[in-house]
């Protein structure tokens, strides 16, 4: 996948460097040649460009790139002008960093696919998250452990928790399934929130839109989304 991240602070910088390390290209831009020149070792990528400067950003491969994200902290200004300037250049996915409330509601108005809140989450789960297109979110409990929200792959739909053999075979659990309902907030833009359907049972058919909700080691969960077809890199 191809990504474009806007500011190379200190979770830009460990994201883009996170993302490049599983095999996917990243650009990354800043308008600070000394940050560009510190992280190009770590980055596939990486430009000295003003993220507001419409005929620059307009040079970028902004079409074929999968997800934009601006992760600017330190200049509010700077980041909701990026944000809305890659809107309008028909960014296939938008991802923005929030600042504060206010400014969330702003990026919110522009129409972002989604807020990161760099404070509360980190830049590799940002990464695991962003690099799988079956994740929906992932909670690192220790180094090799973790527990993961993966969107049904269409082979396991129609199939029952215990056909699946998941203990059994790859040495996970699955806990829970779930689904997003989504509404309108005030600004009428679409959003989500999670519905928990409680604790997986053996007769449960899982269905489409189902979004599983598995523990285990790393290495087995990733063993488990290989044997569905889902490719990763590690």
């Amino acid at each position: 996948m191809r990504y474009i991240i806007v500011g190379l602070g200190n979770f830009g910088a460990s994201l883009g460097s996170a993302l490049t390390s599983q095999g996917h290209e990243v650009i990354a831009i800043d308008s600070s040649m000394q940050r560009v020149e510190a992280y190009k070792e770590v980055i596939s990528h990486t430009l000295c460009m003003d993220a507001t400067d419409e005929y620059a950003v307009s040079g970028l491969p902004i079409v074929d790139t999968d997800i934009v994200i601006v992760a600017i902290g330190e200049d509010q200004g700077a980041n909701v002008m990026a944000t809305a300037l890659f809107k309008t250049l028909k960014a296939k996915r938008l991802i923005s960093r929030s600042i504060n409330p206010l400014h969330e509601k702003v990026l919110q108005a522009i129409g972002v696919d989604d807020l990161i809140h760099p404070e509360k989450e980190a830049a590799n789960r940002w990464a695991k998250r962003l690099s799988l297109r079956y994740f929906v979110d992932s909670f690192e409990l220790s180094d090799n452990f973790s527990m993961v929200e993966i969107k049904i792959p269409n082979v396991l739909i129609g199939s029952t928790v215990d056909e699946l053999q998941l203990e059994q075979r790859f040495n996970i659990r699955l806990l829970s399934t779930m689904r997003y309902e989504y509404y309108e907030d005030s600004f009428g833009r679409t959003q989500s929130k999670p519905s928990i359907k409680g604790l997986a049972t053996p007769e449960q058919v899982l269905q489409d839109h189902d979004v599983l909700v598995i523990y285990g080691a790393n290495k087995h969960i990733n063993q488990f989304l290989r044997s569905v077809g889902v490719k990763i890199k590690v």
